[in-house]
């Protein structure tokens, strides 16, 4: 069951220890080069908070030792997610195309047609089928569910490295 109150935010820091989600290929015992860099900080969109919490979960803090360790900001209803995008410091956005009442794909196009410049958006869709609707909200990345983690890590990973090298 989703939580569909007025906002939620759940803001998670980068642990310095790593997580499960781990599938970065540094060695042990050395310092992270990622360690020394700012968080960057992903925005995950659903009115369902067990879809926010799995998706942080399966992606857990440090992805890969080329990017810097991720912090989660969870939002649960599409005026917040615009109103954090808004204020600038997302650097991908995640997007549920199952929330309601504003799905990730009707929030995904509005964010194309408004703000700019528009971080990375990616959308988890409902089942493949939904791979074509999808398209249309100009998301930079469709999944669909179910999701496996590493391929959704990877897809992450290629997503924000642009924005760390350029």
């Amino acid at each position: 069951m989703g939580d569909r109150g007025e906002h939620v935010v759940r803001l998670i820091p980068a642990d310095p220890g790593g997580s499960i989600g781990d599938v970065s290929d540094s060695s042990a015992g050395a310092a992270s080069p990622s360690a020394a860099r700012p968080a960057l900080r992903v925005l995950v969109y659903s009115d369902d908070k067990t879809v926010r919490s799995s998706l942080v979960s399966g992606l857990g803090t440090r992805l890969d030792s080329r990017i810097p360790d991720l912090e989660y900001l969870e939002v649960a209803t599409a005026p917040m997610v615009n109103r954090h995008l808004d204020a600038g410091g997302v650097d991908l956005a995640i997007l549920d195309g199952e929330a309601v009442p504003a799905g990730g794909m009707g929030v995904a196009k509005q964010l194309r047609d408004e703000i700019e410049p528009c971080p990375p958006l990616l959308v988890i869709t409902g089942r493949a089928d939904d791979a074509w609707l999808a398209s249309w909200s100009r998301a930079d990345v469709v999944l669909s569910r179910p999701v496996d983690p590493i391929h959704l890590a990877q897809v992450v990973v290629d997503l924000l490295l642009p924005s760390v090298s350029g």
